[in-house]
């Protein structure tokens, strides 16, 4: 009975479709396929790298980004997965967007990819998706302060004198308990309502 070959997989990672390639030890290609980004794809993708033998490696773009469940769901089932950077926009246009995972795949083949990507689970993934939303959040506290503070600078005097020696938390506390009027016309109630 002979041996199933050996053979490489690139894929280029992509919102909704992975694009798969799988060549043999020497280089050649022998498939190309387009799977979709959802579990049931993931088991497709990885049964269709087996189809073709035993698979050594999968070369991959974009394991920080759209790759990253596929390569958690890859090295769970035991598959090597090396990172394998973008390559440049120069090289690209002259050599032409011609099967670019095929080139991810010859790129751990001759070893000119060999960095293995960051797990992207366990505790740190954790802590780093709440760190993510906690930046976005203060940086848009920040953004809201500044906004209002800018109000009330350039507000009439009978509203700014109310709130410019305030600190804070006090000027929060003070302006979600207004009712700033329903005279829309006049520029203090106005700028009472934007505040």
């Amino acid at each position: 009975m002979s041996q199933p070959i050996e053979v490489i997989g690139g894929i280029d990672t992509h919102t909704d479709v992975h694009q798969a390639a799988v060549i043999d030890t020497i280089g050649r290609h022998l498939a190309t396929e387009a799977l979709p980004t959802t579990p049931a794809g993931y088991r497709d993708l990885l049964d269709w790298l087996h189809s073709h033998g035993r698979v050594l490696v999968v070369g991959m773009e974009g394991t920080g980004s759209f790759g990253a469940e596929l390569g958690r769901y890859l090295r769970a089932n035991q598959i090597t997965v090396i990172e394998v950077d973008r390559p440049d926009r120069r090289a690209r246009r002259a050599a032409g967007k011609s099967d670019s995972i095929d080139a991810y795949a010859t790129a751990v083949l001759t070893a000119r990819a060999t960095s293995t990507p960051k797990h992207r689970d366990g505790a740190v993934e954790a802590i780093r998706g709440l760190r993510v939303v906690r930046a976005s959040a203060v940086k848009a506290r920040t953004q809201t302060i500044n906004q209002i503070k800018s109000l009330v600078i350039t507000a009439p005097a009978e509203v700014r004198e109310a709130l410019r020696s305030l600190t804070t938390t006090e000027l929060v506390r003070r302006l979600a308990a207004s009712r700033p009027g329903t005279d829309l016309a006049g520029p203090a109630t106005a700028v009472r309502l934007a505040l």
